[in-house]
């Protein structure tokens, strides 16, 4: 047993979660945190909070140097990109291994997280032809008068990232900021910062201009000078639909651009044509993957008609067979929630449920890991005779909880799906054209997918969201990133020789 725990465990991370800037790693002058090991509580790292002088210095930093990188041509700005793609693919699996360490999801979810964000660098780096399909020119618009439209960037901007995509979601702002001419500055979750600090390994390596690419650590202290800064241009936000509303308001009422990514309630409906064979273990995956901390988790499932009974069946068979324990060991399924409160919010949501009157089918709130008794651990936890009117079929679980609900038609499953103040993701599993048109036609939610558990866009496609899942009108990645991060400047133009 202590071999196999010395390997898993074996990894290099940070001393310190320090921040960037001007091509150089610089402490902050705050508090200090541990960074702790959601496994076992072991302390990996600590975390230096930034003062508002340290903040203000970042964004000084990235002030002075947008002029010069604005200046520079995209096709060259894109070769960094290139270069930052081959870096970060060089550290693919020492930033895995660190992210499960400090997060707590399976080592391949982590690898499929990392590969996800540099879709998003290898994107990016198409800017010149992004930016191009963004202007439009028409000629004698009046006599020897012709008009065109060009895309220029703001400035600098930050993007604050949560804690549960740590190498992922930074990449899906970073990228485009820099590509499209902007300098930037991340901020990531305190919870996580190692990820981004092998991250910025990377960025480093590569040799961005300093100032171009900027780093700072901190709470809410941190968040809050950011959004209220003279010399930030926009914001970029994932996490809770409370803070999101929050950031949004505050960095609005300054003059920002903001896109404000905020928490879900994701519904997937099985109609009674659906290949369960097939449909099942997708759903597991979308329940119970990353312990269930994505905004993209599926939390309540609906069985239409006469399919409930057998799916039922197949959930409670395939969920039984989950492992829970340390991500990094290999035949681990469901790894351990962030933190303390976090696993205490979950259970008192599930014990609030049976109250109100769902039956528990399975029970994961008292599961504990003989070989990591101190970590945050969940058992996979299933409820059915769930009904619209629960608190826990309205708030985010984010956990490893999956409510199954009955109805007996495909109409009123869709008003189920809708009942809900979230707009973020809804999955129908059907073999029907017919219903899958009507799903997507009739449900409020930004990502749909169809057989398709976790509905997440590809780089190119931006990522949805819709009510108060979030709060803005440009999403993150693909075009609409290319229109946050630039403004349409029309040129109408004459000329008299």
């Amino acid at each position: 047993m202590q071999n196999k725990q010395s390997q898993v465990e074996a990894t290099d991370l940070p001393e310190a979660a320090r921040n960037y800037t001007n091509g150089e790693w610089v402490s902050a002058n705050g508090e200090t945190e541990s960074v702790t090991n959601p496994v076992n509580g072991e302390s990996l790292s600590t975390v230096q909070y930034s003062t508002n002088e340290d903040v203000n210095a970042v964004v000084d930093n990235a002030k002075e140097a947008f002029q010069s990188w604005r200046e520079t041509p995209p096709v060259e700005r894109s070769q960094y990109l290139f270069d930052l793609k081959r870096a970060l693919e060089d550290r693919e699996d020492e930033i895995a291994r660190a992210l499960t360490r400090e997060h707590g999801k399976t080592l391949g979810e982590a690898k499929g997280e990392i590969r996800r964000g540099i879709e998003n660098v290898e994107v990016a780096a198409g800017i010149p032809n992004m930016l191009r399909e963004g202007s439009g020119t028409a000629e004698d618009v009046a006599e020897d008068v012709d008009e065109f439209s060009l895309r220029q960037p703001l400035g600098v901007f930050t993007a604050i990232t949560p804690f549960n995509f740590p190498a992922m979601i930074p990449l899906w702002f970073l990228p485009y900021a820099v590509a499209t001419g902007n300098t930037f500055v991340l901020k990531p979750s305190e919870r996580v910062p190692l990820s981004s600090q092998l991250i910025f390994d990377a960025v480093d390596e590569v040799d961005f201009p300093d100032g171009v690419v900027n780093l700072v650590n901190g709470g809410a202290e941190t968040v809050n000078t950011l959004l209220e800064h003279d010399d930030i241009a926009g914001v970029s936000f994932v996490g809770s639909s409370p803070v999101a509303k929050h950031v949004y308001q505050t960095a609005a009422e300054t003059g920002k651009r903001v896109q404000a990514q905020g928490g879900a309630k994701n519904y997937a409906v099985v109609s009674e044509s659906a290949e369960l064979e097939d449909a099942v273990p997708n759903i597991i995956g979308s329940v119970y993957g990353n312990a269930g901390q994505r905004c993209l988790a599926t939390d309540v499932v609906i069985g239409v008609g006469e399919v409930y009974d057998d799916l039922r069946t197949q959930l409670i068979d395939q969920a039984e067979q989950l492992a829970v324990g340390n991500g990094l060991e290999s035949e681990t399924d469901v790894g351990p929630v962030i933190t303390p409160d976090s696993r205490d919010r979950i259970v008192e949501l599930v014990d609030d449920a049976i109250d109100q009157g769902a039956e528990l089918v399975l029970d994961g709130r008292d599961f504990e890991h003989p070989e990591y008794p101190d970590g945050n651990f969940l058992g996979p936890t299933l409820l059915e005779n769930v009904t619209p009117d629960m608190d826990i079929a309205q708030e985010e679980i984010f956990g490893p909880v999956l409510c199954l609900m009955s109805t007996d038609d495909l109409d009123e499953a869709i008003d189920a799906v809708n009942s809900t103040k979230y707009g973020n993701a809804s999955s129908l599993y059907t073999e029907r054209g017919g219903e899958a048109r009507q799903y997507r036609y009739e449900v409020d939610a930004g990502n749909i997918g169809v057989n398709i558990g976790v509905c997440a866009p590809m780089a190119f496609f931006h990522f949805g969201g819709r009510k108060e899942s979030f709060f803005g009108d440009l999403h993150a990645q693909g075009e609409d990133a290319v229109n946050f991060y630039t403004e349409k400047t029309i040129v109408i133009e004459r000329w008299f020789n």
